[in-house]
């Protein structure tokens, strides 16, 4: 305990009203300038993102996505081989896409 007393007692001598005033100042302008300019801080965010990754194109896009659905019909066949029924409802759906 008088470790704790000790210690609270070094830091109120060396503690300065003038200097906590400039910290808590310093820290209020830094958050004024960032909400002032969320939006365009925002905005580089966003272009830095598409420099380091693009966008897709929509052919790539629908590539992407008709090759995940035959993937998903391929696994779900495969769980389904103790059922001939589903089996070939699947294989109906995947000649259709």
């Amino acid at each position: 305990m008088s470790t704790i007393i000790s210690l609270v007692h070094a830091a109120a001598q060396h503690f300065s009203l003038i200097a906590a005033l400039e910290i808590t100042a310093g820290l209020t302008v830094a958050l004024a300038f960032l909400l002032l300019f969320k939006p365009l801080l925002l905005g580089v965010a966003r272009a830095l993102k598409l420099v380091i990754k693009p966008k897709l194109t929509k052919e790539q896009r629908l590539q992407r996505r008709q090759m995940r659905d035959a993937m998903m019909l391929n696994r779900m066949l495969n769980s389904m081989e103790g059922s001939p029924s589903h089996a070939a409802e699947l294989r109906a759906l995947a000649a259709r896409a």
